[in-house]
């Protein structure tokens, strides 16, 4: 019987760390080293040695409580990355200055085998905003960043971001959408209501690359601005956030 492709070269001491990893990426308040042993179907011996490396090269920590958890090592790693971090780098002096002129918070998506990935995020000058972690996982088919994405791409791209959406069930797109991310690519801009937060609209523009590729989304949350008679309106925010947009798109020229 021929060996499938996928197991012929298997590192299973590799498997069994990033199997630790990912389970524990999954739970909020860590695992003991017997829950972590059940939930992967293995022995706690087998797993005690994984967990004493992992800890001592800091992709995990040891709670007093004798649990595990992990640490940010990875997140540290994928923004080590040189695209990502030149691209953090570029952005963030032009998105700080969009949120201090638009008094609104702004974040900066990117696309992680055809995930939406939120990498960066920055708060407007008021005390209090409408903001999303970074790191966060946002939807393709329900927010603006998505939208652009999807409206940027070619069907074989949106089919495959589509698919990664669903664990790999193709997840069809929703009745008027496709004719909907036909406007977004003819005018440049999403403009929506939120799809989580009542009073939020989403803009959203794209940072073009050298090859005419989609490399990020940055979006504003907006929300209209009731302490404040003189603060941007939400036209003008969505004029200051086109200019970020086309500002970061030449720098990635450059």
């Amino acid at each position: 019987m021929d060996e499938d492709a996928n197991d012929r070269y298997r590192a299973p001491a590799l498997d069994k760390g990033l199997d630790i990893l990912e389970l524990l990426a999954r739970t909020d308040d860590g695992l003991s080293q017997a829950e972590i042993a059940k939930a992967l179907e293995r022995s706690p011996n087998e797993i005690y040695r994984m967990l004493d490396r992992l800890v001592r090269r800091d992709y995990v920590r040891r709670t007093p409580e004798d649990r595990y958890e992990i640490t940010l090592k990875l997140f540290e790693l994928a923004h080590a990355r040189p695209p990502l971090h030149r691209l953090i780098s570029q952005a963030t002096p032009v998105l700080r200055n969009f949120s201090l002129r638009a008094e609104q918070a702004v974040h900066l998506v990117v696309q992680d085998r055809n995930i939406l990935v939120v990498v960066a995020q920055f708060d407007g000058p008021g005390y209090w905003n409408v903001s999303i972690r970074v790191g966060s996982r946002i939807g393709l088919v329900n927010t603006g960043s998505g939208h652009v994405f999807l409206a940027f791409a070619t069907p074989e791209e949106r089919s495959m971001m589509l698919e990664a959406q669903d664990l790999g069930r193709p997840q069809k797109m929703p009745n008027g959408l496709e004719s909907r991310l036909a406007g977004i690519a003819e005018q440049g801009y999403e403009s929506m209501p939120s799809a989580q937060t009542p009073g939020v609209f989403n803009l959203s523009v794209p940072i073009i690359g050298p090859m005419g590729s989609v490399l990020a989304v940055i979006t504003c949350p907006y929300t209209q601005r009731l302490d404040k008679y003189d603060a941007p309106n939400m036209q003008q925010a969505l004029e200051l956030l086109q200019a970020a947009g086309q500002e970061l798109s030449r720098r990635t020229k450059e």
